[in-house]
C-alpha cells in the first residue's frame, strides 16, 4: 500500500508532470480536475503557477498566450463535462457507494458550499480544491440554468487560469536566476493556502455536528 501511495504522489507531482508530460499533459490535468469527479486530488493551483513559471524560464516549450488560452478552454470544457454528468446522473450520485475515486462526502461538501455561495461557488470556487471539481456536477444535479452556468463557468475559468498562471510567469521572469532556490517555499505556501478553506469547512462542520 505504501508503494502504491508513493507511486501516486510521484505521478501527480507538478514538476514531474510538466517536465515529462509538457503542455498536453497540463491541459489534461486541468480538464480532469474541473470535469471528472476522480480529478479532485490533482494539483491544479500549483500546477498553473508552475506552468507560468516554466514558460518564463524556458522549461516549458510554449508561449504564455497559448498556455493561458489553452488552459482556459480546458477548464471551461471540463466544467461543461461536470455539469452534463450531474444532469445525467442526478440523485443517483447521492446513493452511490464510496470508492477509491469517488467520495460522497466531497459531493455533499461541494453542494453545501454551492447552496450557500451560489454563483460565487462556480467562480471563486475554482480556487478551492474539491469544490472546483464537484461544484459543476452539483450545478448539473440541481439543473442550474445553462446560460447562467455558462457565464459563471467562463468567468471563473478566466479568473482562475489567468491569475495563477500569469503570477507564475511574472515571478519566473523577474527572478529567473533565483526562482529555483525559493521553489520549496512556493510549494509550502500553495499547500497552506489551498488547505485553509478545507480546514475551515471541516472545523465548521464539526461545530455544527
Amino acid at each position: 500500500m505504501h508503494d502504491f501511495w508513493d507511486s501516486l504522489i510521484k505521478a501527480i507531482d507538478p514538476e514531474r508532470l510538466l517536465k515529462e508530460g509538457g503542455y498536453y499533459v497540463l491541459l489534461f490535468v486541468v480538464f480532469a480536475e474541473t470535469g471528472l469527479f476522480f480529478g479532485f486530488f490533482l494539483p491544479g493551483d500549483y500546477l498553473l503557477f508552475l506552468a507560468g513559471m516554466f514558460v518564463a524560464t524556458g522549461k516549458l516549450d510554449a508561449s504564455i498566450s497559448s498556455v493561458v488560452i489553452g488552459l482556459i478552454i480546458a477548464a471551461v470544457v471540463g466544467n461543461y463535462v461536470g455539469y452534463w454528468f450531474g444532469r445525467k446522473t442526478g440523485p443517483i450520485l447521492y446513493t452511490r457507494k464510496d470508492t477509491f475515486v469517488f467520495k460522497k462526502k466531497h459531493l455533499k461538501a461541494a453542494e453545501s458550499y454551492y447552496r450557500k455561495q451560489g454563483a460565487f461557488a462556480l467562480i471563486m470556487g475554482r480556487f478551492i480544491p474539491i469544490v472546483r471539481t464537484f461544484a459543476p456536477i452539483v450545478a448539473g444535479v440541481i439543473k442550474l440554468d445553462f446560460r447562467k452556468f455558462s457565464l459563471y463557468n467562463v468567468a471563473g475559468a478566466i479568473l482562475w487560469i489567468s491569475s495563477l498562471t500569469l503570477l507564475g510567469y511574472f515571478l519566473g521572469s523577474k527572478y529567473k536566476e533565483q526562482i529555483d532556490s525559493y521553489l520549496i517555499y512556493i510549494i509550502v505556501g500553495f499547500v497552506v493556502i489551498t488547505a485553509i478553506p478545507l480546514v475551515h469547512g471541516y472545523i465548521k462542520n464539526r461545530h455544527q455536528d
